[in-house]
């Protein structure tokens, strides 16, 4: 027992650097069109997210924890947890060092899939067992969310534009307007994304601890918190220049309606899902966010008003996301078979 306790705080200290990791890259998601748009400072922003993204942990987060500790494989051990986000925080912080926006929840999502075909090659599991059908919704919602993005972020700049336009005090409710949406985008990553760094250690905490679920999931939301804030804070910078400032030109109409969308379509994706089948979606709150911007540029100036190379680069990367972390999943979960025999 007293060697599964070390073994868990060491996974918990792995946790903690993917969660720093997923502070690193997605601190731009909630951030990126206020800081953009000039309503609010770095600084302000990346603490109203810091507090925001917590409470959403906290109060939602366990709705995607589940689904990636027990829904995608039947059951990741412990060795597999700590192969699994070592595995996605690798290719995150490389990602967020050369300041491109990718998704987390590919990162994590693939990494447990190579966790789980390292199974297979183990002769633990067979390539029935892994839960093909979760596999497909979770891909599906990351076509559908950036589309879905895309469409409500065109359509709510319209409706924003038309209730503020030549409205004498515009600029001040839009201030108001775009800091409400950094705060209910920052709740709404804080719901879905705490899971990419903490979701795989729910079943091997509740094993070795023998906690209940409220505590397991209070536990785990308080990790990938403190996590998140200080990966925010120490690297965000990079990927929130890119997206505030490079994809297309933000005020303050297309700032409120680039976040208010990313906002309800992450929430969406993490509350609909649970309440219908059981599980939240780890959609990629990095695809609804820059998508939701590209949303805004189509709206306000057209296809010219996208710097279409910065979004190839970004797609680029997104693409990689999965065979990468899948890859470095497998490898890094078969490496400790080899050094531990488990």
């Amino acid at each position: 027992m007293g060697n599964e306790i070390l073994l868990l705080i060491l996974g918990y200290t792995a946790s903690l650097f993917m969660a720093w990791c997923i502070g690193s890259n997605d601190a731009s998601n909630p951030t990126d069109t206020a800081v953009g748009a000039g309503a609010i400072s770095l600084k302000k922003a990346l603490i109203l997210f810091s507090v925001f993204a917590g409470i959403g942990a906290l109060a939602q987060g366990w709705m995607v924890m589940k689904t990636l500790g027990k829904g995608v494989v039947p059951h990741v051990e412990l060795y597999g947890a700590i192969a699994s986000v070592l595995g996605a925080g690798i290719w995150i912080i490389i990602a967020s060092y050369k300041g491109m926006p990718v998704s987390t929840s590919q990162s994590i999502t693939g990494a447990v899939l190579g966790v789980g075909l390292s199974y297979v090659l183990l002769g633990r599991l067979s390539l029935d067992d892994i839960r093909w059908s979760i596999v497909a919704n979770i891909i599906l919602s990351w076509i559908t969310s950036p589309l879905a993005s895309i469409f409500l972020a065109a359509i709510l700049y319209t409706v924003i534009y038309r209730l503020t336009f030549r409205h004498g005090s515009a600029e001040k409710i839009l201030r108001g307007l775009l800091i409400f949406s950094l705060i209910f985008s920052a709740y709404s990553f804080g719901a879905n994304d705490v899971g990419n760094a903490t979701g795989v250690y729910f079943a091997v905490t509740q094993e070795i601890l023998g906690l209940p679920d409220i505590h397991t999931r209070v536990l785990l939301a308080l990790i990938g918190s403190i996590g998140i804030a200080l990966g925010g804070f120490t690297l965000g910078k990079r990927v929130i220049s890119t997206v505030a400032y490079k994809v297309t030109r933000l005020e303050m109409v297309s700032g409120a309606a680039a976040e208010l969308s990313n906002a309800l379509v992450v929430w969406l994706f993490t509350t609909i899902p649970y309440m219908l089948f059981g599980y939240g979606l780890p959609i990629s709150t990095t695809h609804a966010s820059v998508s939701s911007i590209i949303g805004v540029g189509l709206a306000r100036h057209g296809v010219k008003g996208v710097n279409w190379r910065i979004v190839v680069q970004i797609i680029l990367s997104w693409l990689l996301t999965l065979p990468v972390t899948i890859t470095l999943g497998l490898i890094l979960r078969y490496a400790i078979f080899l050094v531990t025999g488990q």
